[in-house]
């Protein structure tokens, strides 16, 4: 069965009046982690289209390329974005239950921050307004304000990208330090680890572009030296 039979699964279980948002307390047990980090995902990007008010046709691109939704299934995402954009519940709300949803799971937290980093800055432009949201959701997930930095820089235009800060590191630790810094997030933003915390096969596109600006990171700063 397809993630968005799945998630279709999940939307039918609402009962009359519900909002989507009531979702989220239903997704916890480990089988349906790739459900409830879709939806999640999915909900708190059309909250965040209205951060910098317009929802744009990159943006709806870029849901398409973290998750490579096939035009069959484009109507179930779009049924997920439509409930969450009308949900009156706000996203701070969506943010306190999805952290609930994911407790104890720090990673999947940071991995779903990453999707949503994709998605504003689809269009090539980071707005202010979606850099709040952000930094708030950031905040309300429990994840540091460091590993935000990192993450933020990551999707930075390149002449900006400062490689320590991707890495979470600083110019004046040793390289034995940075080196052992650069293996552990190697080894835990591996696809194989991402799938078994619960992003979906359909996601690791970002994966692969994490794995990627980490390494590239690691380079730079090894031509340092």
């Amino acid at each position: 069965m397809s993630i968005w039979s799945r998630i279709s699964d999940a939307l039918s279980a609402l009962t009359a009046g519900e909002e989507l948002s009531a979702v989220f307390d239903r997704l916890r047990s480990p089988p349906e982690r790739s459900v409830a980090f879709t939806i999640a995902v999915i909900a708190l990007g059309a909250k965040m289209a209205k951060a910098d008010g317009q929802v744009t046709r990159d943006e709806v691109t870029a849901f398409r390329e973290v998750f490579h939704i096939a035009s069959a299934d484009e109507q179930g995402a779009a049924r997920v974005f439509n409930l969450a954009r009308r949900d009156v519940a706000g996203f701070e709300e969506y943010a306190a239950r999805i952290r609930a949803m994911f407790s104890g799971q720090p990673d999947t937290l940071r991995d779903l921050l990453e999707g949503l980093f994709h998605i504003a800055m689809a269009d090539g432009f980071y707005h202010p307004n979606e850099d709040a949201f952000l930094e708030r959701v950031t905040a309300i997930f429990g994840v540091p304000e460091n590993e935000f930095r990192a993450l933020r820089m990551r999707f930075a235009p390149e002449a900006l990208r400062d490689p320590y800060t991707v890495l979470g590191v600083t110019p004046d630790m040793s390289e034995r330090e940075i080196r052992s810094v650069w293996r552990r997030l190697v080894r835990e933003n591996h696809p194989d680890a991402m799938i078994a915390r619960g992003v979906p096969e359909e996601a690791l596109q970002m994966a692969q572009k994490r794995m990627a600006d980490i390494n590239r990171a690691w380079e730079e700063i090894q031509e340092r030296a």
